[in-house]
């Protein structure tokens, strides 16, 4: 049995469900997490109690070595296997990740290149264009056309007439409450105006917000990073987003979020083996035709958590993979999934082309409730 006992450190019992760990872990999360008092080190060691008997696999493996050490034989090494917690802290550090039988723990991938000379959205978009804040303050032209063309259309008939003391002070009446209107339209456009500064000083014209991951082992996070920042930017108004909560969670459950206009997508980052990945209609994943069991996938979860967060707001999610070892990852046209998996090459075709519908807009209400959902990265205060 390992020094610590996973099950007396979440305070369950052997033949807990995987929803009472849960429960204790979530419990146990708040007040041992870094950002409440609690160590990196201790933290750590839960999370690693956490993964590892909510994995079914790895929980059978884990207690089949405990009724050995009880009956002192010698452990039978398991074969790792590569995992994908669906709450990461950010700061507090990061267990060590199984790697698959056949990963190179130093190997780096290249970062992506993409050739932007054949993608239209590319080419349709001005990363200069003035951005178009939404929802819209100011109170329309409507009021003012309506204002102005009644004192204008009275003037002829006046002019047809004999300006009668009665005609001239019901002319000089529309004119007086024209020009009124006038003036408080104007304030109102002023307000507006004022508004939409106010909320570019705020954020400082800043298009990303959060921290990609910082462990060695998150290089494919730190890749899409830079991905999202060389091409998306393209777009004025897309805002990207690191380590983000899902609705009722404090920890960085999505690796990336790109916002534009009112469509949001959710990306997940992983390094797999090199090998040609798709997904059937139900969103299982396969890896060279055969199902794939070298790690899992929590986006499809997150990214219905976020159609309730936001019911007007179209949001999708894609995952992105990177090699884990030389050699190509390659895979399908992207299906019509919650979560389907992409290179970094498809994704910057076809996700941009969708995001690129509303290329200048930033709508502010979405804006400030996904941004409320970045996890803050203590080593960035």
């Amino acid at each position: 049995m390992p020094e610590v006992d996973y099950y007396e450190l979440l305070g369950v019992d052997r033949a807990a469900s995987a929803a009472e760990i849960k429960s204790a872990y979530r419990s146990l999360a708040k007040v041992m997490h870094p950002d409440a008092g609690g160590t990196a080190g201790t933290f750590r060691l839960l999370r690693q109690a956490y993964e590892t008997l909510t994995d079914p696999v790895l929980r059978a493996e884990y207690d089949r070595r405990g009724e050995d050490d009880r009956r002192g034989e010698p452990p039978t090494p398991a074969a790792p296997r590569a995992r994908t917690s669906w709450a990461r802290p950010r700061g507090a550090g990061r267990t060590t990740r199984a790697r698959s039988f056949g990963d190179d723990p130093d190997f780096v991938p290249e970062a992506p290149h993409v050739a932007v000379d054949d993608i239209p959205w590319w080419h349709r978009t001005n990363p200069e264009e003035p951005i178009r804040y939404t929802p819209y303050t100011g109170p329309g032209h409507a009021p003012l056309v309506t204002a102005l063309g009644g004192a204008v259309l009275l003037l002829p008939v006046l002019l047809l007439v004999d300006l009668t003391p009665l005609l001239l002070g019901l002319w000089l009446l529309v004119l007086v409450a024209a020009a009124a209107l006038v003036q408080r339209l104007v304030r109102a456009y002023l307000t507006a105006a004022r508004a939409d500064r106010d909320f570019a000083a705020e954020f400082d014209g800043r298009r990303v917000y959060g921290q990609p991951g910082r462990e060695r082992d998150e290089y494919g996070e730190r890749l899409t990073a830079d991905l999202l920042d060389r091409y998306l930017t393209r777009l004025p108004g897309a805002r990207i987003f690191h380590g983000l909560a899902v609705p009722g969670s404090v920890f960085a459950d999505v690796d990336h979020a790109v916002l534009c206009g009112r469509r949001l997508v959710l990306v997940e980052s992983k390094s797999w083996l090199p090998g040609h990945y798709g997904t059937d209609e139900n969103g299982t994943l396969y890896r060279n035709g055969h199902l794939f069991r070298g790690g899992g996938v929590r986006l499809p979860e997150a990214v219905a958590r976020y159609r309730e967060l936001l019911p007007d707001v179209e949001v999708r999610g894609a995952l992105l993979i990177y090699p884990s070892r030389a050699g190509e990852v390659t895979t399908d046209e992207p299906a019509d999934v919650p979560a389907p998996p992409m290179t970094p090459e498809w994704f910057v075709r076809q996700v941009g082309e969708w995001l690129s519908r509303e290329p200048v807009t930033v709508d502010r209400e979405v804006f400030r409730r996904v941004l409320g959902q970045v996890v803050s990265d203590p080593a960035s205060v």
